[in-house]
């Protein structure tokens, strides 16, 4: 689908009230680069997570002018004007595709179940749940609307705010940038994977050790910026998209070994990006290192296939089948949790995209 079949030219301004409520993702094949608008250097598949989701309600009404407010926001309750321009920003961009949302006056309110920057994808969650909350605004003034543009939509203006945010729309997993493989995959919006995917994937865990609660030395924003240039960017690229070749047969066979090959090559990788950039930075903390060589000896010693990957920050993410949970949450309560700031985790699993409260 192409660009200009996403713009809606309603000019009318109504009142309307929209909540939805939208997960993060974790890449298993990593995003890190881009260039136009918003669109990746590399394409990237991700598990949609359950329980750490960004809430966003909007209330529409008419903007009475152009002095008027076009938005107000509230981050959990309380009035956070340091969002202002990334919000502003993301509303300039859409209003290319949504030219009547200039004449509404929006109250935006939001909330995380989870810390905000602290390498959660905080952005993917909050950027889908307000391009959704916009969808139903357009739905409400375009009843014929069908779902499937409907969420096709809703992922394009997402990655507007915020690239990897294209995919916390739907699930359980998602592709977002063009691969030869995934036929309808594309830069502008992020698919679901339609193949048959393994049973072992269903009810995938995904345990997050909270290393570092803190806001991050160094946005991702910044980081996608420094691979412009970067001497090992061009085969970053080229590996990210053979191993979406790869895990895409893994997905179908339930190769949990290769699986682990993958995921864990991945997170590295994108670690390994940023500490050699110009400048470069590290967001790993030393607690990432200690639990990433425990899940090592773990691992060798109970053949158990657990395996870890990194977003763009100090927490680690645990990924493993819903069988072996038990022996695995004996392991992160006695070993692991020692390691996480005020002992914190938290034990979610892969979810089926966003939904309407």
């Amino acid at each position: 689908m192409e660009e200009k079949n996403f713009i809606f030219k309603s000019s009318s301004a109504i009142n309307h009230r929209a909540t939805w409520q939208a997960p993060s993702n974790i890449a298993l094949v990593k995003y890190w680069g881009k260039h136009g608008d918003q669109l990746p250097k590399n394409p990237s598949i991700s598990f949609t997570l359950s329980k750490c989701v960004t809430t966003t309600t909007v209330e529409f009404t008419p903007r009475l002018s152009e002095n008027d407010p076009w938005f107000s926001f509230l981050f959990e309750n309380k009035e956070q004007v340091n969002f202002h321009p990334k919000i502003k920003q993301f509303l300039d961009r859409i209003s290319i595709y949504m030219p009547g949302i200039k004449f509404q006056r929006m109250s935006i309110s939001s909330s995380n179940s989870f810390p905000h920057s602290s390498g959660i994808a905080s952005s993917a969650s909050a950027m889908a749940a307000l391009a959704l909350c916009l969808m139903d605004w357009e739905k409400k003034s375009n009843p014929v609307l069908s779902d499937s543009l409907f969420k096709t939509k809703a992922s394009f203006l997402a990655r507007l705010g915020s690239g990897s945010a294209a995919r916390s729309i739907e699930g359980p997993l998602t592709i977002w940038g063009e691969n030869a493989t995934f036929k309808n995959s594309t830069d502008i919006y992020a698919v679901p994977l339609t193949s048959k995917v393994h049973d072992v994937f269903y009810n995938f865990q995904d345990t997050i050790l909270i290393v570092d609660r803190g806001t991050k030395k160094v946005s991702s924003s910044l980081g996608h910026q420094l691979m412009n240039g970067h001497p090992f960017a061009e085969n970053r690229f080229l590996q990210a998209n053979d191993n979406c070749e790869l895990l895409s047969k893994i997905l179908v066979n339930g190769d949990l070994d290769a699986f682990i090959e993958v995921v864990e090559s991945e997170a590295l990788t994108l670690h390994s990006m940023m500490m050699t950039s110009s400048p470069r930075f590290i967001l790993m903390q030393p607690n990432t290192l200690t639990v990433i060589n425990k899940i090592w000896d773990f691992r060798a010693a109970t053949q158990l296939p657990l395996c870890f990957t990194l977003d763009a920050g100090a927490n680690v993410h645990l990924l493993y089948p819903e069988t072996h949970a038990p022996a695995i949450k004996i392991f992160i309560q006695e070993e692991l949790s020692q390691h996480c700031e005020a002992g914190q985790f938290i034990e979610d699993q892969v979810g089926q995209g966003a939904k309407k409260l």
